[in-house]
């Protein structure tokens, strides 16, 4: 989202913001619209950055929208999948070219927040939001793996544990690295983990570069309303009962953990005795 925004946002000014009409529930939005406002218009976007899995759009008077898309929400430049849930509209200008930066979400499940330096480090801070996955070290992930015994899988979506990781990724990820995904994540060894932070890099780096995962339900696309790519490598997600492409002698399981499907294939990824 960040990479399809950034040059077509970053050294423009905020010539208005407002709601769209929406019939859906409203998403999260603070402060209010009348505050954001006052806040933000005629500051120029200085920067368009991630954290975790948020946008960040900073603003030259210090200020930030930080933006959480959630499982539906979305950032666009063009061409909606509706307009019945679009969100939000940035009117961005630069000189004398104007263009539209669209929140769309179907589920309003998304956040939007404009946020002071000082509000940022309380939201997105170390008390909040551990190391990023695509920059924590191999040793970093080991200690901090070390003080919980909850399952691998469910330990890899604490964004307080490591941040950035969707549940998608987690299975893929585990399965790269041959670990079960019910491992008890204190019990890993350390080349276990060396293992598993290797396929943590590859794996985010090639979805990144395919643009993300657009699945059955079409619900993701980056921000020209395009499908991403990535669904096509997935190895074991949304694979139920194929065979693994790995082994080639065992099917793909479907398990459920802390209320996320899980899928990983039981003859790579067993559980030593």
């Amino acid at each position: 989202m960040v990479r399809g925004i950034r040059e077509a946002v970053e050294g423009r000014k905020i010539k208005d913001f407002r709601n769209c009409p929406c019939p859906c529930k409203p998403i999260s939005m603070k402060p209010g619209i009348k505050s954001i406002r006052t806040k933000a218009l005629n500051q120029t976007v200085t920067s368009v950055r991630r954290r975790a899995k948020r946008v960040i759009l900073d603003l030259e008077n210090g200020y930030s929208f930080v933006i959480e898309p959630r499982m539906t929400g979305l950032m666009l430049l063009s061409d909606p999948p509706d307009t019945g849930h679009l969100r939000l509209e940035w009117t961005l200008q630069k000189g004398r070219s104007s263009r539209s930066l669209w929140f769309w979400d179907r589920r309003g499940l998304g956040t939007v927040q404009l946020l002071s330096r000082k509000e940022q480090e309380l939201v997105l801070g170390p008390q909040k939001l551990g190391p990023d996955a695509l920059e924590i070290t191999a040793n970093e992930l080991k200690q901090r793996l070390a003080k919980t015994s909850r399952a691998i899988k469910v330990a890899l979506l604490d964004q307080k544990m490591v941040a950035g990781i969707g549940n998608l990724y987690a299975s893929e990820m585990l399965h790269q690295s041959r670990i079960h995904p019910e491992r008890t994540a204190d019990q890993l060894s350390t080349a276990e983990i060396r293992s598993l932070h290797k396929a943590m890099q590859q794996i985010l780096k090639t979805a990144i570069r395919y643009e993300g995962s657009t699945l059955g339900d079409g619900t993701y696309r980056n921000a020209l309303n395009q499908s991403g790519g990535y669904q096509n490598q997935h190895q074991v997600y949304g694979q139920e009962e194929k065979n693994c492409p790995s082994c080639k002698g065992a099917q793909i399981v479907r398990i459920v953990q802390a209320q996320r499907s899980t899928f990983f294939c039981p003859c790579c990824q067993i559980i030593p005795s």
